[in-house]
C-alpha cells in the first residue's frame, strides 16, 4: 500500500489516543504521548536529534504549567495528506502526514518510553488467523 494514501477512518480519543483504519484492512493505534514525542515539528526533531546523539540531553518541560494529563485538545485534518493536533500543553506544530504516521506506527517502531507500546492485537488486518 502506498504510505500517502490517505486512511478509510480516524477514531480519535482525546485522552486516550488514536486509532487510524487503513486502506490496505489494517489498523494502528497510537497513544496521545506517542504522538507527542514523536510530533514531526522542527524543534522536537532537533531534540530527538541531539537525544540520539546525547544521551546525557533531557527532554526540556513545556513552556506552560500545564499539570494535567496530556490530551488532545483540537485535531484538524490538512489537505488530504494530513492531521495537525493541538496539544494539551501548547505543542501545536506538528503536522502528522499519512507516511509520516506509518513510519511511526508504534507496531513497527520500539519504545523509548514507558507507556507507548500497544499490545500485538490492537494492529490487525483482515488475513484470517488459524484457530
Amino acid at each position: 500500500m502506498d504510505p500517502t494514501t490517505p486512511p478509510t477512518a480516524l477514531d480519535l480519543k482525546k485522552d486516550k489516543g488514536l486509532t487510524i483504519e487503513w486502506a490496505d484492512g489494517s489498523t494502528s493505534y497510537y497513544t496521545i504521548a506517542h504522538l507527542r514525542r514523536l510530533s514531526p515539528a522542527a524543534d522536537q526533531k532537533q531534540l530527538r536529534k541531539e537525544m540520539h546523539t546525547n544521551p546525557l540531553a533531557v527532554l526540556t518541560q513545556p513552556r506552560t504549567n500545564h499539570q494535567a494529563p496530556l490530551t488532545i485538545t483540537h485535531a484538524e485534518l490538512v489537505g488530504n495528506y494530513a492531521i495537525r493536533f493541538v496539544f494539551a500543553d501548547g505543542h501545536a506544530s506538528g503536522i502528522y502526514s499519512w507516511a509520516y504516521l506509518h513510519a511511526i506506527d508504534p507496531i513497527h517502531t520500539p519504545p523509548s518510553e514507558p507507556g507507548t507500546s500497544v499490545p500485538e492485537s490492537r494492529h490487525t488486518t483482515d488475513t484470517p488467523t488459524p484457530d
